[in-house]
C-alpha cells in the first residue's frame, strides 16, 4: 500500500511536474528516487514525508525507490536503528524490494573516486585543524583563504592519503579536501573536506577503515552509481547542490542524477532534530524512542496512529519549496478522520463513581444490544452486561447542577446509552463530604433508552456494569512541549519548555468487559472519551493498559438524540 494516484484534474507539485516533464521529453525512460536516512537515530514524521514523497513519486512513475543507509559516520551509528528504520519504512505501507543499499556498500569504490581527484589535481590532503579550518573559509562577506597546504604535488597528496588509509595517521591530524574555489561566494564550495580520520569500528565493515567520507561526497556519489534520476532532500541541502554537481561533472560519472529541494516538514509543539529527540531519550525526559509523546513514527505507531492517517497527513501537507509551519491539529485530525470510520464505539468510565439502581433485581444481568458503530450499520451490534450496579464518569453527575447541565444530578432524569432512564434519589458521601455513591431508580419499561410515554430526556452517559468491568490503566497524552516553537528561543533551552502534563496516568479505569481481546492492531473509540488503542508493550492479561490515541473533536451531540 503506498500513496495515492494523483487525482485527475489535481494540479502537480512542483516536483512531479519535473519529473512529468522529464519523461515527455524522453530526458529519462524510468524513474528512480532514494529514501537515504542515516542510522543514527529512529524516524520521525519529518522523515515520513520525505518517505511518502519518494515511494510515491517512484510507484506513481512505475519507477522504483531504493532504501539507502548513510552509514559514514560509525561513531554515532547501530544496527539497532538500521533495524528501526526498515521497520518504520515497512509500517508505513513501502517495500524497497531487492533494493536495500548502504553507503558502506561503495566504501571501495569511493575511496578510488577520491584517489582519483587527487591524481586530477582537485583534492588534497589538509593539516589545518577544524578550528582553522573554518576561521580560513572566510564568511558570506569576505572570501576565504588558502589553506597552506594546498598546492602540495600530487604525489605528496597520493602518498599522504594511502598514509591516512592504512591508519598511519591519527584523528584530526589532516584531512582530505576537494580544491575548488576558496572565494566562491557559496561557502560550501569553498575547499569543503572530503575525508576525515575516524578509527572507530564500523558496524557493518568492522574495522577496515579508519578513513570515511563525508556526506556531500558519498551521496552523489551514491546515488550516481545506483542510477538514481532524481535525489530529492530538503531545502537545508540546496547551497550543497553546487558541491553534488561538482563531484559528478569533474569525476565525469556515466550517470548524472538530478538533486531537487523541497521544504523540510516543520510540526509545532515538537523538536524534530534527531540530536534533540536523542537529548530527550538520554536523560530519560521521555522512555526511549518510541514513547507515545515523541513524533517518531514508532512514537506515534505505539501510540495508535495508523500508517493511511500518516499517509494521508503527508498528502494535507503537500510538496513546496517555502518553508512554513504545520498545526498539530492537522496531524491529529488526519487520525479522527481514519478512525471515525474504521474504529468500534465501546464504553470506557475514566474517573468511575458507583451507581446503585435500587429497585433493579440484585440477581439480574441483563445483556443489552448496542452498535459498533452507529453511523455504520455494516460493522454490527455486540452485547453488553448490565446490572443493578454500574459505573458511570464522575463529572457526568453534578449534585448543585445548573439549569442547562444535562446529565445527572438529583432528582434529574437521563438515559443510559442503550439500556434504561434512572433517575437519581440520594447521594451517599464519606466523612470528608466527597461522593462515593449514587442511588437511583430505573424506569422497567425505559429499555433501549426510550420512555413509553413519550416523554422527552436530554442526557445521555456511558456506563460499565461494575461486576463484569475489565480494570485497567488508562494513559493520556498531551504535546510534549508548552510552546509552540520550543528550540526558537535563542536565550531558552528547549528542555525548559517541557510539559509536565504531557502524560497523565488514570489508575482503576473501568472499561466494558470485551476490551480484555483487545489485540494490539485494534482501534476503539471510547464513546465521549476519544479514541484509544492497548498499550502493546507494557500490557499484561491481569492489568491491561489503554492509550488515548487523540481526543474526540465534537461533544458527542449525536449521543444526545434519544434511541428509536
Amino acid at each position: 500500500m503506498t500513496t495515492e494516484k494523483e487525482t485527475p484534474g489535481k494540479p502537480l507539485d512542483f516536483i512531479r511536474q519535473i519529473i512529468a516533464d522529464d519523461l515527455a521529453t524522453g530526458k529519462h525512460s524510468s524513474i528512480v528516487t532514494r529514501f537515504p536516512p542515516e542510522p543514527n537515530g529512529f524516524l520521525h514524521i519529518g522523515h515520513a514525508k520525505s518517505i511518502c514523497l519518494n515511494f510515491g513519486v517512484a510507484e506513481e512513475c512505475n519507477g522504483r525507490c531504493h532504501l539507502r543507509f548513510d552509514d559514514t559516520n560509525p561513531g554515532k551509528e547501530s544496527t539497532e536503528y538500521v533495524e528501526s528504520i526498515k521497520r518504520d519504512v515497512h509500517w508505513l505501507g513501502f517495500d524497497w524490494g531487492q533494493h536495500l543499499y548502504y553507503a558502506s556498500d561503495y566504501f571501495d569504490q569511493l575511496h578510488d573516486f577520491a584517489v582519483a581527484l587527487i591524481e586530477m589535481g582537485k583534492a588534497y590532503v589538509c593539516h589545518l585543524s577544524g578550528d582553522e579550518i573554518r576561521k580560513y573559509r572566510g564568511t558570506l562577506t569576505e572570501p576565504g583563504k588558502e589553506s597552506p597546504y594546498r598546492n602540495r604535488c600530487v604525489e605528496e597528496n597520493l602518498d599522504l592519503f594511502a598514509r591516512m588509509r592504512a591508519g598511519e595517521l591519527e584523528e584530526g591530524s589532516c584531512v582530505l579536501r576537494a580544491k575548488i574555489d576558496m572565494a566562491s561566494p557559496n561557502i560550501v564550495m569553498r575547499d569543503p573536506v572530503l575525508y576525515r580520520i575516524l578509527k572507530t569500528n564500523h558496524h557493518r565493515t568492522g574495522d577496515k577503515w579508519c578513513i570515511y567520507p563525508m556526506y556531500d561526497f558519498t551521496h552523489c556519489l551514491s546515488d550516481m552509481l545506483e542510477a538514481v534520476t532524481h535525489s530529492l532532500c530538503t531545502l537545508e541541502f540546496e547551497n550543497n547542490r553546487a558541491l553534488y554537481d561538482w563531484v559528478l561533472d569533474t569525476l565525469q560519472t556515466p550517470n548524472r542524477p538530478r538533486q531537487i529541494e523541497f521544504a523540510r516538514l516543520n510540526i509545532n509543539y515538537t523538536v524534530t532534530s534527531k540530536r534533540k529527540l536523542l537529548q530527550l531519550v538520554n536523560e530519560g525526559h521521555v522512555s526511549g524512542w518510541d514513547d507515545p509523546r515523541m513524533l517518531t513514527i514508532s512514537g506515534l505507531r505505539r501510540r495508535g496512529y495508523t500508517p493511511a492517517s500518516i499517509r494521508n497527513f503527508c498528502t494535507i501537507i503537500g510538496i513546496g519549496k517555502r518553508e512554513s509551519w504545520i498545526d498539530m491539529g492537522v496531524l491529529e485530525n488526519t487520525i479522527r478522520d481514519d478512525l471515525n470510520l474504521k474504529a468500534k464505539r465501546v464504553f470506557g468510565v475514566l474517573d468511575p463513581l458507583k451507581l446503585v439502581i435500587t429497585n433493579y433485581p440484585e440477581q439480574l444481568t441483563e445483556e443489552i444490544v448496542a452498535q459498533n458503530h452507529p453511523q455504520n450499520p455494516e460493522m454490527g451490534k455486540r452485547t453488553v452486561p448490565f446490572s443493578r450496579e454500574i459505573y458511570i464518569e464522575r463529572s457526568d453527575f453534578m449534585e448543585n447542577a445548573p439549569k442547562k447541565f444535562f446529565r445527572l444530578s438529583v432528582g434529574r432524569e437521563v438515559r443510559l446509552r442503550y439500556a434504561y432512564l434512572i433517575t437519581c434519589q440520594e447521594v451517599i458521601k464519606d466523612v470528608d463530604g466527597n461522593v462515593v455513591e449514587l442511588r437511583c431508580t430505573y424506569d422497567p419499561e425505559s429499555r433501549g433508552g426510550s420512555a413509553p410515554d413519550g416523554r422527552k430526556v436530554k442526557g445521555t452517559i456511558h456506563w460499565v456494569s461494575a461486576p463484569h468491568a475489565l480494570r485497567a490503566d488508562v494513559r493520556l497524552y498531551d504535546r510534549l512541549f508548552t510552546v509552540e516553537y520550543p528550540d526558537a528561543d535563542k536565550e531558552r533551552h528547549f528542555m525548559e519548555f517541557l510539559n509536565p502534563a504531557s502524560l497523565t496516568v488514570l489508575t482503576d479505569c473501568m472499561l466494558e468487559p470485551g476490551l480484555a481481546q483487545a489485540g494490539p492492531d485494534d482501534r476503539f473509540q471510547f464513546e465521549r472519551q476519544g479514541y484509544f488503542c492497548l498499550e502493546a508493550k507494557d500490557s499484561t492479561p491481569e492489568k491491561p493498559v489503554f492509550n488515548r490515541i487523540v481526543t474526540l473533536r465534537d461533544s458527542w451531540a449525536k449521543i444526545n438524540e434519544p434511541e428509536a
